[in-house]
């Protein structure tokens, strides 16, 4: 079983990446977001370690944490967001491998791991090769005005706090540039997805 990582910054596509990815190749795709969600929801492993570190109030009425309380809290205190990553990250990292495991035992070809801290938290040491999903910034800030809301200054200050494009060219091996338009991406990904088979 091949295993890639997808990563770069918000906005660039990500997700039309490996929704494409899913219904087109005999692949397990994995988000490590939709996860950290998961491991958060009630009898988790993340759910009461979250409720220690931040406090009954992000408990909502259904008993689920409250995502939008805590974003509010650890966006105005970096040490609790440090500690938030400290809880979730490893967590996450540790159901992850799992299902590699279990995926191959399947007999899977290909897992692909999305995540937009796949770099920062050393995701690439288990991945076969790893993916940029570049963007124009341009290109990013309409997607995210028109599909979040977003205001250009938050999607600046967000821009601001992930890694530069010169880091991402530098870290990964593969570059799909998805500024121009979805037919020209699917032909990168098909393009790369048929070298893949050919190195089997």
């Amino acid at each position: 079983m091949r295993i890639i990582g997808i990563t770069g910054g918000i906005g660039g596509g990500k997700s039309e990446v490996m929704d494409y990815i899913a219904s087109h190749y005999d692949a397990a795709v994995i988000k490590a977001d939709l996860v950290g969600h998961l491991l958060m929801e009630p009898g988790q492993v993340c759910y009461h370690a979250v409720i220690q570190l931040l406090g009954q109030g992000i408990i909502a009425s259904n008993q689920e944490l409250d995502r939008s309380k805590i974003a509010a809290i650890v966006y105005r205190d970096k040490l609790l967001l440090e500690h938030l990553n400290g809880i979730i990250h490893p967590a996450v990292k540790a159901y992850i491998l799992q299902k590699i495991e279990q995926y191959k035992a399947e007999g899977k070809a290909y897992f692909f791991i999305e995540a937009a801290l796949l770099l920062e938290d050393s995701y690439d040491q288990v991945c076969n090769e790893v993916w940029y999903i570049y963007a124009h910034p341009d290109v990013r800030s309409r997607r995210l005005q028109k599909s979040r809301g977003y205001s250009q200054k938050k999607i600046d200050q967000i821009m601001a706090n992930q890694l530069a494009d010169e880091v991402f060219m530098q870290r990964c091996d593969v570059k799909i540039d998805n500024s121009n338009g979805w037919e020209d991406t699917k032909r990168q990904i098909d393009s790369r997805m048929q070298r893949l088979k050919e190195q089997f």
